[in-house]
């Protein structure tokens, strides 16, 4: 499959933009699994996804500043892609559910892009995502729905 271009680009002032990182001979499946994110964090600052667009092989995601905190010590990329899935709580500070190891990007995207996930059993409905570069992972913001999995009748 052809590499393509990522571009982030950052809002300046009325609707004008700025790109701020610029990825090379990108795997489409990335692309389209970032693009799935509605936050992507970089060097301690979290930006808002306002929308994207593509322009041959250059895929842009247009982004605006939404919160920033001090830089932690570097981590190391682990071997897999990492997708931790997390309750949307901020009094709990967003407690891991599950942690899920993928190969692959389209299987990130194939989680992160689905509305409803089940976990033990309980179901759970989807309220963003985000790429953390800074920490290598890729989270699921969920909220439970208070329904239960029904098991397969025998």
């Amino acid at each position: 499959m052809k590499a393509s271009i990522l571009e982030y680009r950052l809002r300046k002032g009325n609707d004008t933009f700025e790109a701020i990182y610029h990825y090379q001979d990108i795997e489409l499946e990335q692309i389209l699994a970032r693009r799935e994110c509605e936050f992507f964090v970089k060097e301690g600052v979290t930006y808002r996804q306002l929308s994207s667009a593509i322009e041959g092989n250059l895929f842009i995601i247009y982004v605006e500043t939404y919160e920033e905190e001090p830089l932690k010590d570097p981590l190391f990329p682990p071997e897999r892609l990492i997708l931790e899935i997390r309750e949307l709580n901020q009094r709990k500070q967003n407690p891991i559910l599950k942690i899920e190891h993928h190969d692959y990007h389209l299987d990130i995207l194939s989680v992160i892009g689905s509305v409803y996930s089940y976990i033990d059993g309980t179901e759970w409905e989807r309220d963003s995502a985000e790429i953390d570069e800074d920490r290598y992972v890729y989270i699921l913001y969920v909220k439970a729905t208070g329904c239960k999995l029904e098991e397969e009748r025998r």
